[in-house]
């Protein structure tokens, strides 16, 4: 299962050389976590009031070129791993007009409850769902 989404670049994404900061791309990441998992049912906040919470545990960008104000962009998401303790994210961020890749990142998750304890397994509900992720076909 895929999530795409467009984003156009503003001023506020770049930096003092007229190129998006590194910290853009990060929030664009997020943003294309959330949404993918909104597309499987599952809201942040409604995951919080059933004491799940998920951070990045790990975070692997690679930058390939840079993005500069009023590209058009592309965010790319899919679960490429899961083994019950954690997700991986694959993740990418490519030119709209061009298709010329801009990062690639693999991010990891895992589950916590509310006041920070590690759940030693993925909750059954976030567990089917990335399971069944892995398994669909592409959806846009």
């Amino acid at each position: 299962m895929k999530h795409t989404f467009e984003q156009k670049v503003f001023y506020s994404d770049t930096d003092a050389y007229g190129v998006v900061w590194h910290g853009s791309y990060l929030r664009w990441l997020e943003m294309g976590r959330v949404y993918l998992c909104e597309m499987m049912g599952h809201n942040l906040i409604e995951l919080k009031e059933q004491d799940i919470v998920l951070p990045v545990t790990n975070l692997n960008i690679r930058y390939k070129m840079s993005a500069k104000l009023n590209d058009e962009i592309v965010i790319e998401t899919e679960i490429s791993k899961f083994n019950g303790f954690s997700v991986t994210f694959k993740q990418c961020i490519k030119s709209k007009e061009t298709g010329k890749k801009y990062i690639e990142a693999e991010i990891d998750v895992v589950a916590i409850s509310n006041d920070g304890k590690l759940y030693r397994r993925m909750p059954q509900v976030l567990a089917e769902c990335f399971e069944r992720a892995l398994k669909c076909p592409v959806l846009a």
